[in-house]
């Protein structure tokens, strides 16, 4: 798929990576999630992104995760590679291996560890100079919870006259600076909203579709989501959008990737520990889980 055809339209979640206990990435228990989920009309995947616990895997981990990734997912969905990093050398490298790895496109980080020079200039020039070294399209990823980097909408619409800088994925959840993002850039660039805690929002005000970690528990609610209001049903849209917020809210910003793991595990997925440093979730707050994942009807 070529960079001027690229269509991000849709639901996709961001993949966690299944480890096994010794710490290896589990290659069965990835195609065997992926397998599930591709019965579900999802535009593809998001492979070592934040969810997918992908500043913890080296660069040999990475390419083997979507080499293997590619197998199990079918030529009509997506795989969408996370490759940011601190230096544009070092993004331009990744997004390479993750391209001869059969990615379709490459979800870029903001660099941040030096994040007051990480002005409207600097991250311009980064993502332009990745884009001119890539081979497949970019979507500049925007996450200021854990970057404390933020990419105004200005320096969004100038990024987005690349022709090979496709979108973005907004994870910021200011609704105002969304839709400002979606006015200024124009037609063509593609924005996504990075939460399910405001899709339905996102959608209200451009945004055309969503990367949505709920989405790896509970496709079947962010693709109704995106139904209904295409349909123009927003009440019952709107209905969904707020069942989904404390479901959403516990399996990211709550118990975070942990949280979402051992939901995963409850509903028949393979979730798996996380790798240190990170740290499980307690034997309460797996109760406490299961509780919000039952009041939400994701769980029976």
């Amino acid at each position: 798929m070529s960079e001027s055809t690229i269509s991000l339209k849709g639901v996709m979640p961001p993949i966690p990576t299944p480890f096994d206990e010794s710490g290896e990435v589990h290659y069965g228990a990835l195609k065997d999630n992926l397998e599930r989920w591709n019965e579900y009309d999802l535009r593809g995947y998001i492979v070592l992104g934040s969810n997918g616990e992908g500043v913890l895997l080296d660069e040999e981990e990475k390419a083997r995760m979507w080499e293997a990734a590619r197998r199990a997912i079918p030529a009509e969905k997506l795989l969408i590679a996370g490759t940011g990093g601190e230096s544009t050398r070092q993004t331009i490298a990744t997004t390479q291996r993750a391209a001869d790895a059969g990615a379709d496109a490459a979800l870029v980080v903001t660099p941040h560890y030096y994040s007051p020079k990480m002005t409207a200039e600097s991250l311009v020039q980064h993502y332009t100079k990745v884009a001119d070294a890539s081979p497949i399209p970019i979507l500049i990823y925007n996450v200021p919870k854990f970057t404390n980097v933020n990419v105004e909408p200005a320096a969004a619409a100038r990024a987005a006259q690349h022709p090979k800088i496709a979108g973005m994925k907004d994870t910021s959840g200011n609704i105002t600076q969304l839709a400002e993002t979606v006015r200024m850039a124009g037609p063509g660039f593609q924005v996504l909203a990075g939460s399910a805690g405001f899709f339905l929002a996102g959608l209200a005000v451009g945004a055309i579709g969503g990367i949505l970690a709920l989405a790896n528990i509970a496709p079947e609610m962010g693709l109704e989501v995106m139904r209904l209001f295409e349909a123009g049903a927003l009440a019952e849209a709107a209905e969904l959008q707020r069942r989904m917020i404390p479901v959403n809210h516990a399996v990211t910003g709550r118990f975070g990737i942990a949280g979402l793991k051992a939901a995963m595990d409850m509903l028949g997925y393979y979730g798996g520990p996380v790798r240190s440093p990170l740290l499980g979730i307690s034997e309460e707050e797996g109760q406490t889980l299961r509780g919000i994942l039952k009041e939400g009807g994701v769980l029976t």
